[in-house]
């Protein structure tokens, strides 16, 4: 795998530097296990608070033994009265009965446990500290919330009172909290400590712990920049190429932050009045910290009072008596340079230009970062400013440069050569993306050769659909060109390639409508070539794909073997992806990937890479899949192309779905809608609901699953132009199942079945039959399921057979065929276990635990009675044991009903003594499986 930096350090690493922290926490935790106490920890984002209160607990529980309840401030729940809370004593959920009947009474309402009249804050408060002083009577107790600045106020308030009144228990709370938000707890008058940025020895040692061979010049820049920060050391050098970690490819001027700097440091400064940025901008670029550059920037004498938010924030800091600014992070400067728009910064390096005008070194750099610094306004001169744009990576400025010189261009050719060059970059971001079609009208009237024309406008559509993800503009381009040349009675090479490249942006864009300027096009060609026809199918409507597209796809890939076109193959690759036919295509797949590698076309050996990690995700090589994808994501953004580095990120967001890994789930689902859905890039969208609905699955969340599956297709339709929709298949119909959907289930089985895919190739028979298996009831679920475990090449897809398997042998047990479920149960737990795929092996173990043998509790429960009660007591409800257990809450009602008799109990509080009075227990999996 190539250039993948990983920002993750073991924990004996990541507390480099902080060994008065830790013995801060230790007198903390010892003061709090003796008499009680609380501590705020408090500092800048990034500073490590986080793996502190981690090393907090671990010290609570190894050397104190204590009990530890944690939550986390969200923003999204800050106005969520008492969610803060419900976090914490959801837990000890099974304590409110010691309480008072008022107490217990208000907490349960507080707590959305309970309805009735909300209780005033005076009396929640009382309760809550009654509660953990009943918990802390067993053992000591530490109560931690981080980011305590997004707490709800409610909450927030309830532990700073019992904060106040530990004295004489066994209690701690412990609390993390930015010291530059606003925060209920930091006004309480609890004792603070102030987590300070490493010194410059910690800091060099936590950055040469991860980074070993990182160049020495980058080495200084990481460290100044950085500032001491923990997480700004891990993750700036992360977001740097390979060649930049070695000092092989020039540095920016301000180095670019990671996905989660961003997310600690660009939403504090998106958040400021866009006044405010403008002139934290002319700080940053200005990097004197010269109060005249924001002085000169200002139209008027208010620029103080605009640049108040950020001073009220400690984004920055101002001393007038120096006439000195000060950003309060270095990163800061990083995030607002980000966060600014390439005009905005071009503007910005003009003025400063002018403000340095005394020094020619300064304001030489600053008019050749506005495109304006050269004395003679020639032609050349220009197009060199737009390669000195582009080694810096600014498309856009390189873009201004081209224009110009354009129009200073005598010539046609050379006029039409520069206007291409800029629609290949892809215009003004900053707002002339419109114009790029009139870019190439006018260099078509410059160089009038068509061939030429489609050429230029496959290339602009190409960095446009890649880059920038603009589907709408990509498309507009490409079918005007079409069109223009079929006018012309053009049909050749070119047309061909502008037809691919418009093919794809069909695709990416999720929708019907930009399909049919692609079908206007195709029906005016005498003979289509045979890869863009089936193409057309396979990506446009994989679930309508006949037998006869099947087998010209078919001759495309026994023709791959003589193919040296890396495009082609790539091409290839990408029809048979949504077909099943992916096997035929791995060795000329596998050969792109070494040519990229060896100096070849490396974007085809990226698209290469992600059709590779997906088939490898399929054919259950999840270890395979993950470096391949890992490595395709990586080359991508060296390449600066985001669009396609997403179907990696899909294929890894697959592969924590489907191992339990809800937190990646979330972060690269959440990265693929944040970037796809201001752009109208609906597939990706599509490819994310997936991956969400197939982690719900997992941790039993039927409703979400059914939701996410109904964001690709409707229940009973498999969308048009929406090619995912055949992979959700069975995802779909199994939550609509378990939700009690069945209407909804029987029509989506219905449209699974109608389609002729489904007929033809093993994955998609497998998953429709198998879904038709679960609608099905007595003899007919039987059959159905038997039907589908046989179909020839099914093993070849272990995950999707290994589900068949499990829901199979679930049938089983409830149709009262202990042997043959288990016997089931058993094969779908080992494939499950050999893949990793954590969940789905829960769900078959406590299968087999309720299947097992018809042993019974001393009280008479069996197995799966005594695992029912047992979770009943811990405080979950019935919903929650249904998912847990993947039955239905009806289910478990019934349960229930025949179990309270059984141990002589009249309510879920009593079950815990009865249950622990028994004197045997549910048998385990190994019982089970003996």
């Amino acid at each position: 795998m190539e250039n993948v930096v990983t920002a993750t350090v073991p924990d004996a690493v990541g507390l480099v530097g902080r060994d008065a922290e830790l013995e801060v926490l230790r007198a903390f935790a010892g003061r709090a296990r003796a008499n009680g106490g609380a501590l705020l920890l408090t500092g800048g984002p990034g500073m490590g608070k986080t793996a502190l209160l981690d090393a907090a607990c671990r010290l609570a529980r190894s050397d104190g033994g204590a009990r530890v309840v944690r939550a986390t401030g969200a923003q999204f729940e800050a106005e969520v009265a008492y969610a803060g809370l419900h976090q914490l004593f959801l837990p000890l959920h099974d304590r409110l009965d010691a309480l008072a009947d008022v107490q217990r009474e208000a907490l349960a309402v507080a707590l959305g446990t309970h309805a009735g009249p909300a209780a005033g804050g005076l009396v929640v408060s009382a309760a809550a500290l009654a509660l953990l002083r009943e918990v802390a009577r067993r053992g000591p107790l530490l109560v931690v919330v981080d980011d305590a600045q997004w707490l709800d106020r409610a909450s927030a308030r309830v532990l700073g009172f019992v904060a106040r009144r530990l004295a004489g228990s066994r209690i701690g709370i412990l609390a993390a909290a930015r010291s530059d938000a606003e925060s209920v707890l930091l006004h309480v008058g609890l004792p603070e400590h102030q987590v300070p940025p490493l010194d410059d020895r910690a800091a060099a040692d936590l950055l040469a712990g991860r980074f070993p061979d990182l160049a020495a010049s980058v080495r200084r820049r990481v460290l100044a920049a950085a500032a001491g920060n923990p997480l700004a050391l891990l993750e700036l050098p992360a977001a740097m190429t390979e060649g930049q970690r070695h000092a092989a490819d020039p540095l920016p001027p301000v180095l670019a932050l990671s996905d989660q700097l961003r997310r600690h440091f660009a939403d504090r400064v998106r958040a400021l009045p866009a006044a405010t940025r403008r002139l934290l901008l002319l700080a940053a670029l200005d990097g004197t910290g010269d109060l005249r550059a924001l002085r000169a920037g200002s139209s008027d004498d208010g620029w103080l009072d605009r640049l108040a938010p950020a001073e009220h924030h400690r984004l920055v800091r101002v001393d007038l008596t120096r006439d000195r600014v000060e950003l309060g992070h270095p990163l800061v400067g990083a995030a607002v340079v980000e966060l600014a728009a390439s005009g905005e910064r071009q503007r910005v390096h003009a003025l400063l230009s002018e403000v340095h005008a005394g020094d020619p070194e300064k304001r030489a750099w600053h008019r050749a970062e506005a495109v304006v610094g050269v004395d003679e306004p020639t032609a050349a001169l220009l197009e060199a400013a737009a390669d000195r744009a582009l080694h810096k990576g600014d498309a856009v400025r390189a873009v201004h440069a081209l224009l110009r010189a354009a129009d200073l261009s005598p010539h046609g050719t050379d006029r039409a050569r520069r206007l291409a060059g800029a629609a290949y970059l892809g215009a003004d971001a900053a707002g002339r993306l419109s114009s790029v079609p009139g870019l190439l009208d006018e260099a078509r009237r410059a160089h009038p050769d068509t061939a030429e024309s489609l050429e230029m406008a496959v290339a602009a559509a190409y960095h446009l659909l890649k880059g920038e993800g603009d589907v709408d503009t990509a498309h507009l381009m490409l079918v005007r060109a079409i069109e223009d040349a079929l006018d012309r009675g053009h049909a050749g090479g070119a047309v061909e390639q502008a037809l691919h490249s418009l093919l794809q942006v069909c695709h990416f864009s999720g929708r019907s409508t930009p399909w049919n300027a692609f079908a206007s096009a195709m029906d005016r060609l005498d003979a289509p070539p045979l890869l863009l026809s089936v193409a057309a199918t396979s990506c446009g409507d994989p679930a309508r794909m006949t037998a006869a597209v099947l087998d010209g796809l078919g001759t495309v890939i026994a023709a791959l073997d003589a193919q040296t076109d890396p495009t082609h193959v790539v091409r290839t690759g990408i029809a048979a992806h949504y077909a099943d036919r992916l096997a035929g295509c791995r060795p000329a797949l596998q050969q792109v990937v070494r040519s990229g590698r060896e100096g070849g076309a490396a974007a085809s050996a990226v698209h290469a890479l992600m059709i590779l990690s997906f088939d490898a995700f399929l054919e259950g090589r999840w270890d395979e899949a993950t470096r391949a994808a890992e490595e395709g994501v990586a080359w991508s953004e060296r390449l600066g192309y985001q669009l396609i580095a997403l179907p990696g990120r899909y294929t890894l967001a697959l592969l924590a779905a489907v191992r339990g890994d809800e937190r990646t789930v979330r972060s690269l689902t959440d990265e693929m809608v944040r970037w796809a859905a201001p752009r109208g890039v609906r597939t990706i969208e599509h490819l994310a609901a997936h991956a969400r609905g197939l982690a719900a699955l997992g941790r039993g969340d039927h409703e979400e699953a059914f939701r996410q599956g109904e964001v690709v297709t409707p229940a009973g339709r498999l969308a048009p132009h929406v090619p995912v929709a055949v992979y959700t298949g069975f995802d779909l119909v199994e939550a609509a199942v378990r939700t009690g959907r069945r209407v909804q289930a029987q029509a989506h089985v219905a449209a699974l079945r109608g389609a002729e895919l489904s007929r033809l190739r093993p994955r998609f028979a497998v998953a429709a039959t198998g879904a038709a298996a679960l609608v099905a009831s007595g003899d007919e679920a039987l059959r159905l399921y038997r039907e589908a475990l046989a179909v020839p090449g099914a093993a070849d897809h272990p995950f999707e057979h290994a589900r068949v398997r499990l829901a199979h042998g679930e049938h089983l047990r409830r149709a009262r065929s202990p042997a043959a479920a288990h016997a089931e149960l058993t094969a779908a737990l080992a494939t499950f276990e050999r893949l990793g795929a954590r969940p789905w092996a829960q769900r078959a173990r406590h299968e087999l635990r309720a299947g097992g043998p018809a042993r019974r509790t001393a009280a008479g429960l069996t197995p799966q009675e005594h695992e029912i009660a047992s979770l009943a007591a811990s405080g979950l409800t019935n919903k929650q044991i249904a998912a847990r257990l993947h039955l239905s809450p009806r289910t478990v009602s019934g349960h229930l009903y025949r179990i309270f008799p059984k141990l002589g109990v009249a309510t879920r509080a009593a079950l815990r003594d009865a249950l622990s009075g028994a004197d045997a227990t549910a048998p385990t999996v190994s019982d089970v499986q003996a």
